[in-house]
């Protein structure tokens, strides 16, 4: 495959080119309810060659492996006739990595069936809770194995087997519907998914918990977000503003999104990179051959860096930080995040509860939406803080805010650093794409809530 890739890109005349081929496994298993809704098995293999023209990019993907050099001329026609100014592209030497992985042994090693099982286990699990109206289970896995080639030199080959395990409980009272949630995932090991029966029923009860949990009086209250909502913030609300194609391309938020400008106190480092081993954003070169960084966005919180293709490295003057990602071949890679988190700090979570009168212990995620630099997130269960203490459970709440007032506004970085691995992200018709996000826990000292 090297020698007929090398080939399809050699002779040709474009400013660059490059050609990934992949072969990919998959599995589900998905339950609705109480029943079986689908389950299966998929392999496919397929390919795409960009080509870079004048400042144009053209751009092809097929499932048949033949005539590669076709493809070639007809990305570079494509380019052609979009292309009109300079070619901007960072500079980088060409990389070689060879294959070095197992061959998805760990995933051909876990047969359907066993799949099919513990999603069975799971879902009675959850049924055998009073009061839950419906459920949904989506377990699902990929191995795939895909070979980069570059017409500046670059050869690699890479494989990656990824994990995931979502599962939601809905509980009802009448026109009163509550639910909760669960989501796990990891980068090559099955196990991640496997135990987890404890967590599933806990999970079932916390959603008919809720149904008899009361409301909060909606106003502003210092708050607590844990590691999953707070790593939540931190990819939604911020990384997706640091994609440097989002900024390069849209005026306001390069006005705001100003290298050196002050976003945080000295405690906030916020940091994205596939460098950082063994997640589920995690890889060694990017899809456009780039060597996986780990890259601060604010240190010391100061604003110090954001993400980039070559293209964008090279159109903003700064340095390439691999996160040009392809969901699969069907795509051209875009400016994505790996895994994006907070760094710990050094409070306690009691010290930080403690120092709280009356506020929110904010919890996991229920959904939300990002406009610019406004947010709105929902969390998965509440709690009131109340005399430095954790007190009673409350109906799930809605918090809202600038995100970068609310960045000010982190007087607090706990410890007890966690990755949410069950997470993927969605931009471009990409979705989802595997990523890892995290936090300690944060404390915000006041944020707009809404609750009754």
């Amino acid at each position: 495959m090297r020698q007929e890739m090398e080939e399809a890109l050699r002779g040709n005349n474009a400013d660059y080119l490059d050609l990934r081929i992949e072969k990919r496994n998959t599995s589900h298993v998905v339950y609705r309810g109480k029943e079986m809704e689908d389950i299966g098995r998929a392999g496919s293999q397929g390919g795409s060659v960009r080509a870079l023209v004048k400042g144009g990019w053209g751009f092809v993907s097929f499932d048949d492996l033949s005539r590669l050099r076709d493809k070639v001329k007809l990305a570079i026609a494509q380019a052609r006739m979009a292309g009109n100014e300079k070619s901007q592209i960072a500079t980088l030497p060409p990389a070689v990595h060879l294959f070095d992985g197992d061959g998805g042994a760990g995933y051909r090693a876990v047969p359907l069936a066993r799949k099919k099982a513990l999603v069975e286990e799971y879902n009675q699990l959850l049924w055998s809770v009073p009061r839950i109206q419906t459920s949904n289970i989506g377990y699902g896995d990929v191995y795939k194995r895909v070979v980069f080639a570059n017409s500046e030199g670059s050869y690699i080959e890479q494989e990656r087997t990824d994990f995931v395990l979502r599962l939601a409980a809905i509980a009802r009272d009448g026109a009163d519907v509550q639910q909760a949630h669960l989501s796990v995932g990891s980068l090559g090991n099955f196990n991640a998914v496997t135990g987890l029966h404890r967590q599933v029923k806990e999970m079932a009860e916390r959603a008919v918990q809720l149904l008899s949990a009361p409301k909060v009086t909606g106003g502003e209250f210092p708050v607590v977000l844990d590691p999953v909502l707070g790593g939540v913030f931190t990819h939604e609300a911020f990384g997706h503003l640091s994609e440097s194609d989002f900024v390069y391309e849209n005026d306001a938020v390069r006005e705001i999104m100003v290298l050196g400008k002050k976003f945080g106190q000295p405690h906030l480092n916020i940091v994205d990179g596939a460098a950082v081993p063994g997640l589920r954003g995690s890889y060694k070169y990017d899809d456009e051959g780039v060597p996986a960084t780990k890259s601060y966005l604010i240190r010391d919180g100061i604003l110090v860096g954001r993400l980039h293709s070559r293209e964008t490295a090279a159109k903003m003057g700064e340095s390439p930080t691999g996160n040009a990602r392809a969901l699969d071949y069907h795509f051209p890679p875009i400016v994505r995040m790996t895994n994006t988190f907070i760094e710990p700090g050094k409070v306690s979570f009691q010290d930080m509860v403690g120092e709280i009168k009356e506020g929110i212990y904010a919890r996991n995620w229920y959904g939300g939406t990002t406009s610019m630099e406004m947010f709105t997130f929902s969390a998965g269960e509440a709690y009131m803080i109340r005399n430095g203490k954790i007190a009673e459970m409350v109906r799930p709440v809605v918090l809202t805010g600038n995100v970068f007032t609310t960045l000010g506004l982190i007087d607090a970085i706990g410890n007890d650093l966690d990755m949410n691995q069950g997470g993927g992200c969605g931009k471009g018709a990409q979705s989802p794409l595997p990523v890892s996000n995290g936090s300690p826990h944060i404390r915000i000292s006041r944020c707009l809530v809404g609750g009754r």
